[in-house]
């Protein structure tokens, strides 16, 4: 008797689970929307406190990543180079 009792208790419950989460999920929806919009308006007014640089740090400052781009890439190939030649030397020297 115990068990049924708590059969049909747990089947209650879960029919009302069910239709209250149906009806949550408007609640949901409309507090997305709101979150959503609160967001936005977060972003726009952080947005508007933000110190851009000017065109011409932009300028200089894409100059130095370039120019340090051009040196790592010609390092790094004479690095390689370097190190093919000493690997091809071992080998050359031990028979491989």
């Amino acid at each position: 008797m115990a068990t049924q009792a708590v059969k049909v208790k747990n089947e209650e419950s879960q029919s009302n689970a069910i239709t209250g989460a149906a009806a949550g999920i408007g609640q949901k929806v409309t507090g997305t929307v709101q979150d959503t919009r609160e967001f936005l308006h977060d972003v726009r007014v952080e947005m508007k406190q933000v110190t851009w640089p000017s065109r011409e740090d932009v300028v200089s400052t894409t100059g130095v990543v370039i120019a340090t781009v051009f040196f790592f890439g010609v390092f790094l190939t004479v690095v390689d180079w370097l190190v093919t030649l000493g690997v091809n030397r071992v080998f050359k020297i031990f028979g491989i």
